[in-house]
């Protein structure tokens, strides 16, 4: 019996933001020993430049990502699927870990720009954080 690498896919709306700050967040944790991917119910056409940038503030780069549209080749390889945020619809695929995220918005505070984004990004760093201890353990 061979053992796969554990995969996770995070899933957003556009795919240019919070799953993209939490594949970037779970990959600088995880290193190599679990498989990231990210993609969105209706992928924009970039990526949010202030979650780049808050990234890019804790040393993590992911200038090569491009929103991505979730596909069931993706679905297929993965052991969990995070949705964050409540924008994008995703039906749970059987058999898999499946989370919905509801992330900090701090916009709706009035808080808006690199805050919200910092904001958002340690919320959701946070959550990966639990996740992979989660998967790490879980030998998924």
């Amino acid at each position: 019996m061979t053992h796969k690498k554990p995969a996770v896919l995070f899933v957003c709306s556009k795919n240019g933001g919070k799953s993209q700050l939490a594949a970037g967040l779970f990959r600088d944790l995880a290193g190599n020993t679990i498989t990231v991917y990210s993609a969105g119910t209706k992928p924009g056409p970039s990526l949010n430049s202030q979650a780049v940038d808050s990234l890019t503030e804790l040393g993590i780069d992911i200038t090569g990502e491009h929103p991505k549209p979730v596909t069931d080749e993706v679905l297929d390889l993965v052991d969990a699927v995070i949705v964050l945020g409540t924008e994008a619809k995703l039906d749970p695929p059987f058999g898999k870990l499946f989370e919905i995220w509801e992330t900090d918005e701090p916009s709706e505070r009035g808080i808006e720009g690199m805050e919200r984004m910092r904001l958002v990004r340690d919320d959701i760093k946070a959550r990966v954080g639990k996740l992979y201890g989660e998967l790490a353990d879980s030998g998924a």
